[in-house]
């Protein structure tokens, strides 16, 4: 795969006080500012999000927020320097930030990641987008919703090749190259056709 020039981040509005998810947030930021990669995400000032678009843009990156006008006085905190896109609804703020971004990576956070990243997977098992989704998984953060994944499977309500609908990686170092080096896409396109797979 070529190298992207726009990673969409998803991750908490709060959790910046956790120090190893602190540390990540800012080391994942200041790579892709480094890497001149764009940092996507949802326009938040606190928090990991926070973290994440200070540290891109110390680092010379270009930040583009997406938020819905309702969350703006709650989450929009000291976020300068980002170009700030603002929506009507949690859906439009869903959809902008897939369009822009060419793969998703996703760190600590609650419902409201683990609803952004779903969805973006949903979405990828449906056809109607062929983008990396990375899961950084954190001391084991996300290991309980692998294992649910896995149980989906098992019960025979997903396919096995659910799994390899997103990658996982236990450090942040390690997002970029993976979706570098991720192989041709397995998700199935409308009407059950693998994309990718003859």
């Amino acid at each position: 795969m070529p190298d992207i020039s726009a990673l969409c981040v998803y991750c908490g509005s709060s959790g910046d006080r956790h120090p190893r998810f602190h540390d990540a947030a800012r080391d994942l930021g200041r790579m892709l500012g480094e890497n001149r990669i764009r940092l996507v995400y949802g326009g938040g000032g606190i928090g990991l999000m926070g973290v994440l678009a200070r540290a891109a843009q110390k680092a010379g990156g270009r930040v583009t927020g997406v938020i819905p006008d309702f969350l703006i006085g709650a989450e929009i905190g000291d976020a300068p320097g980002t170009d700030l896109e603002i929506v009507s609804t949690m859906h439009d703020r869903k959809r902008r930030m897939a369009e822009i971004a060419d793969a998703f990576a996703v760190l600590p956070g609650s419902v409201g990641t683990l609803d952004e990243t779903i969805e973006m997977v949903t979405w990828r098992q449906l056809g109607l987008h062929d983008k990396p989704i990375v899961l950084v998984n954190l001391d084991g953060y996300w290991d309980r919703l692998i294992a649910l994944i896995d149980q989906f499977v098992a019960a025979g309500f997903a396919r096995a090749w659910t799994r390899d609908l997103f990658l996982v990686v236990d450090r942040v170092e390690d997002v970029l190259p993976a979706i570098r080096a991720m192989p041709a896409p397995v998700a199935p396109a409308p009407g059950g056709r693998a994309l990718g797979r003859s």
